[in-house]
């Protein structure tokens, strides 16, 4: 809805500026979507008056003109326009000025001679011939009567093309803000500041609307009022220049001063109408029925519509004139010949007129405002205001009486106004009286401690309702700040926090999260080589799965991660680094629901990436989230895992999780033609193993004792066996272990290892003697001897 601002002041004195306006419209409810200056491209352009012209001695069709233009003398301009006099006031663009569509201006020469600027046409400023009637479209446009004819003074406010609009983003249940009225009552509210409306009276001709018209409504709950009024001696023509920049402000064509009073009328109440030519109502009768099956009707817009039964339509005894709420048909226009006219002011219902407006493909300005339910109770003003236009205007006689169908029989709805609930509710506290006075603005009545909502208020249902004017009235900025009594604390779940850990981890780590379907197809399990006796081939089957790929529920998340990762590889994409806690389906009796197990899966693969990334990876998870005492056990029985790369996760005895890389055989199934590695950790297990706790540790006061031990063993040996001997025989006394040397070659033996490692001891309240430390070291050298080691001198 675009608001003119200085319509707007017709009926409330809001002199603030253009931001004041906009923000505080939008804290009491009304949001604003922006506001524009009319005419704010135009720069430097003035109201000139043509003193002399003669023709450019170099040219048969340019005109020299001497222009004034309100300085001390005046300019040179030359047109090649035809349609200026001298004598005529026009537009003048001076030098460095600047029209619509970022055109500039500035002076030059023509044919030789100095032209200081341009005199404009009504294109060049942004207007068409429906803003000024009496103009050329091909031509200068040469100001009317109805401008200011002073030169020098700047052509916006010298053409009414100065307003400013304010567009307003209307919700669906406040259909009466879709209305200058209604948005006026809202600022005279939200500003406190008085509304000006004033009920319309017509004078009328006297004579008697039966003797000229008469209305049958069969539908009476699809047309919920019909009005009707006749004016006769009308006078077609342009409406005047005040009207014409309202309409211009606010969106809407002028086209001529019937039709503009009518969308007048809609935008200052918010009530669609529409007038007929009396002469193209056959027998003068207007018939509210449902459409015949097979009708069709031509629209204003010249477009042949089909209509159906179930749409309500404005016709006469033998064909429709318009489809209700939408738009009129051509023969039911205003054209120059008419000279007696029906007012239509009618209320349809809302969710028919959608309906309608949506089968037949039109959305209109009226479908827009009825499809959201407006008041019956305003057809009656709608229609007198239309008529007291054509008397203002003098284009028209209206005839005694109205036609009036009114099949409205809602009741007022009433809630009581409970101060103590509504301020409990809110958060604040104001006296019952106060509250009376806000709604009171808001033309909202109260009487014996009942709130009546006005019949243009059908949003206003519950005490709720009533709460929310108060509140946005009130300001909700001094609404103060206080706690929700009454709820439990809202905090994430032990398990929640957990799984939170996991992704801040693993996404700090570099990997980035998939979501896959717990849906695969059987053909998976084949492709990581599952074995054909493998319990975890007993999978739940989908009845009525979408297709053969999505026919089970995965037992294991594996295939899932290994066809993103070939996606991504199939992609050319370099490197891939993906986790997932995804949910594996383990069966468990017939017809009962399957056990959900959380698994935590990463993959990934590129030239940076090997065994131990990933297993850095996982010892990294592992400690944020305090699970410790892991090993890792070799394991070369796994069908989907390098025999040679791959290790299982040992924690307290009990298989925890898998990684390592995946067997050539299985990743070339899934197309992928690089080395894959993969982790799989029981979520569950390490939910169970881990700890929130965080111990703190302070500075050591005591120095550290360091020592080298080197051991010569079997290439089998797992260098975790040698660090679990180390840490057996030292304790707590070991601050650092660090492997920082495997040596292979001509100096030891075939099939064997050097593995060498640094040691950092320190206890806590002493400093350890060279005896405590020979002593552990002994001890260590008797551990890794027990277990094939040969130490190293």
């Amino acid at each position: 809805m675009d608001l003119s601002m200085r319509w707007l002041k017709d009926y409330v004195d809001v002199d603030l500026p253009p931001r004041a306006f906009c923000e505080g419209m939008t804290m009491s409810g009304s949001k604003v979507e922006g506001y524009e200056m009319e005419g704010a491209e135009i720069s430097n352009v003035v109201v000139g008056q043509v003193l002399e012209m003669e023709r450019h001695p170099d040219s048969d069709h340019l005109w020299v003109c001497k222009v004034d233009v309100g300085g001390e003398a005046p300019i040179q301009i030359i047109t090649g326009a035809q349609n200026v006099h001298v004598g005529d006031y026009v537009p003048a663009a001076l030098h460095n000025s600047t029209l619509p569509g970022g055109v500039k201006i500035k002076k030059g020469k023509l044919r030789g001679l100095e032209s200081n600027g341009m005199l404009c046409s009504l294109g060049e400023l942004g207007l068409t011939k429906h803003d000024f009637p009496y103009a050329i479209e091909d031509g200068i446009f040469i100001l009317g009567e109805d401008c200011t004819l002073v030169p020098g003074t700047p052509i916006c406010p010298a053409i009414g093309l100065d307003d400013m609009k304010v567009e307003f983003e209307i919700t669906s249940n406040r259909p009466d803000c879709l209305s200058i009225i209604g948005l006026a009552r809202e600022a005279a509210a939200t500003f406190d500041r008085p509304l000006k409306v004033e009920a319309p009276v017509v004078k009328g001709c006297g004579g008697d609307i039966h003797d000229y018209l008469s209305v049958e409504v069969l539908n009476g709950e699809l047309c919920q009022r019909y009005m009707a009024g006749v004016v006769k001696n009308v006078k077609i023509g342009p409406s005047p220049r005040w009207m014409r920049e309202r309409l211009r402000a606010c969106g809407v064509r002028p086209i001529s001063n019937i039709v503009d009073i009518t969308n007048y009328v809609m935008l200052e109440y918010g009530q669609p109408m529409h007038a007929f030519d009396l002469e193209n109502v056959r027998d003068h009768k207007i018939i509210v029925r449902n459409a015949k099956e097979g009708e069709t009707i031509v629209t204003l817009d010249d477009v042949e519509r089909k209509l159906s039964p179930e749409m309500l339509v404005i016709g006469d005894s033998t064909a429709p004139s318009a489809i209700a709420g939408v738009m009129g048909s051509e023969m039911s226009g205003i054209n120059d010949n008419t000279h007696t006219i029906v007012f239509e002011s009618a209320c349809f219902k809302g969710s028919s007129v959608r309906l309608t407006a949506k089968k037949v493909g039109l959305r209109t300005e009226a479908s827009a405002r009825y499809e959201k339910g407006l008041d019956p109770n305003t057809c009656p003003i709608a229609l007198a205001r239309a008529c007291q236009l054509v008397e203002q205007l003098g284009i028209g006689e209206v005839v005694g009486g109205v036609i009036d169908v009114n099949n409205n029989t809602k009741e007022p709805v009433k809630i009581p106004l409970d101060a103590g609930w509504m301020n409990r509710f809110l958060g604040i506290d104001i006296p019952e009286s106060q509250m009376v006075e806000i709604l009171r603005k808001l033309e909202i009545p109260v009487e014996n401690g009942m709130v009546i909502a006005p019949s243009f208020r059908a949003d206003l249902e519950s005490k709720a309702d009533v709460a929310e004017e108060i509140a946005r009235i009130y300001g909700y900025n001094n609404i103060p700040t206080t706690s929700l009594t009454g709820l439990a604390e809202g905090s994430y779940t032990p398990r929640q926090q957990f799984d939170r850990k996991i992704h801040s981890t693993l996404l700090a780590l570099g990997l980035s999260e998939i979501i896959t379907y717990s849906f695969i197809s059987p053909r998976l399990y084949d492709k990581i080589l599952m074995p054909a006796d493998s319990p975890l081939r007993n999978s739940v089957t989908i009845r009525n799965p979408l297709g053969e790929d999505t026919s089970i529920m995965r037992t294991t998340a594996l295939p899932s991660m290994l066809d993103i990762l070939a996606r991504n590889y199939n992609n050319r994409n370099p490197q891939a680094r993906l986790y997932e806690i995804a949910t594996e389906y383990l069966p468990t009796q017939p017809d009962q629901l399957p056990v959900e197990k959380p698994d935590v899966v990463l993959g990934m693969y590129g030239k940076e990436e090997d065994f131990f990334t990933l297993k850095g990876a996982v010892e990294n998870l592992l400690s944020q989230l305090g699970v410790s005492g892991c090993e890792y056990v070799p394991c070369k029985d796994e069908p989907a895992y390098h025999p040679g790369r791959c290790a299982k996760l040992v924690l307290n005895g009990k298989e925890v999780g898998i990684l390592g890389e995946i067997h050539p055989q299985a990743a070339s199934n899934f197309g992928i033609d690089t080395r894959v590695y993969v982790a799989q950790l029981d979520g569950d297990a390490l939910f169970e193993a881990h700890s929130t706790e965080k111990k703190y540790h302070p500075l050591p006061k005591f120095p550290a004792s360091t020592r080298d031990v080197a051991v010569t063993c079997d290439e089998e040996l797992p260098v975790a066996e040698i660090e679990k001997v180390i840490r057996a025989n030292t304790g707590r006394l070991l601050e650092k272990l660090e492997l920082f040397d495997v040596y292979r070659g001509s100096q030891i033996p075939q099939g064997k290892k050097s593995v060498a490692y640094s040691l950092v001891l320190r206890a806590a309240d002493r400093t350890l003697t060279v005896e405590e430390c020979d002593r552990m070291m002994n001890n260590i050298f008797s551990g890794l001897e027990s277990i094939g080691g040969e130490i190293r001198k």
